[in-house]
This record gives structure tokens, sequence and C-alpha cells, in this order.
């Protein structure tokens, strides 16, 4: 592979990252401390709907496209390793690794079990003991991609 070429695939892993990120962290620091305002029922219903809404072509693009691309980019590393930024695509892949496992181990389960909860009778211990660590494992898959795009960039400027 070309040097142009990684350096390109590179640019688009940094910004797909940064975006993926950026989801995540929205949710972290405004989306789920907004529904925290509203009564359990309204929380546990409101979050029933952004996850029927969430799984969109474009974010599951990005979601996914970025993986594959950081997956690639890490073997690419791996084969290149020494070369200049080879440690930093390995990095980036590896980091960007954890919201794809954090997604489909915790947060897709735990959305699975909230979306067969009756708002109108189980909302408040639901809500109670969906929420904490829906977030707190959250501010990982905000931290994780973020620090992809790091890994990304630094790589862009080594290549």
């Amino acid at each position: 592979m070309s040097d142009d070429v990684l350096l390109t695939l590179s640019t688009v892993a940094a910004v797909g990252s940064g975006l993926a990120g950026g989801v995540f962290f929205a949710f972290s620091t405004f989306v789920m401390r907004g529904l925290n305002r509203l009564r359990p029922t309204e929380s546990v219903r409101a979050m029933q709907a952004i996850n029927v809404d969430a799984p969109t072509a474009a974010f599951m693009s990005l979601l996914f496209g970025t993986a594959l691309l950081a997956a690639a980019l890490a073997v690419v590393g791996l084969a290149r390793w020494g070369d200049a930024g080879s440690g930093y695509l390995v990095a980036g892949g590896l980091l960007y690794a954890v919201p794809i496992v954090l997604t489909a181990a915790y947060h897709v389960p735990r959305n699975n079990t909230l979306a067969d909860v009756d708002p109108d009778t189980d909302a408040a211990s639901a809500w109670a003991g969906y929420e904490p660590g829906w977030v707190r494992w959250n501010h990982l898959r905000t931290a994780a991609p973020a620090a992809a795009c790091v890994m990304y960039v630094l790589a862009t400027r080594a290549i």
C-alpha cells in the first residue's frame, strides 16, 4: 500500500473515529442527563424510541465502516511494523475496537432489555437499573474512539 493511500485511509479513520466518539459524547454529556430530568416513565419511553431510531444506515455505516477500516489499518500497521506511524495504526485499531465490543456485549443487550419494559408499570426500577451503568460504560465508548482519532492523526503526521 502506498503512503498516499495509507495517509488518506488514516485521515478517513480519524474522521470516522472522531464522529463516532462525538455521538457517544453527546449521550454521555447531555442526552442521558436530559432524560434523567424526566419522570422515569418518560425516560424509558424516550430511550426506547431512541433505541429504535438509532440503528440507521448512516450511523451503522459510520460505526461499523470505521471499525472495518480500523481493523484493516491495524493489520497494515502490524505488517509494516517499524515503519513510521505503524504503532499509531495498531493502537488506533485496538482503541476503536472498544466501542464495538461494548456496544455488542453491553449496550445492545441492555437496550433490548429496556425495550421489553412496560413504562406504565416498571419504569422507575427499570430506569434506575439501566441508566447509571449504561452511562458509565458509555463514557468508555466516548473516550476510546476519541483516543483512536488522536492515534490516526498522529499516524498521518508520521507517514
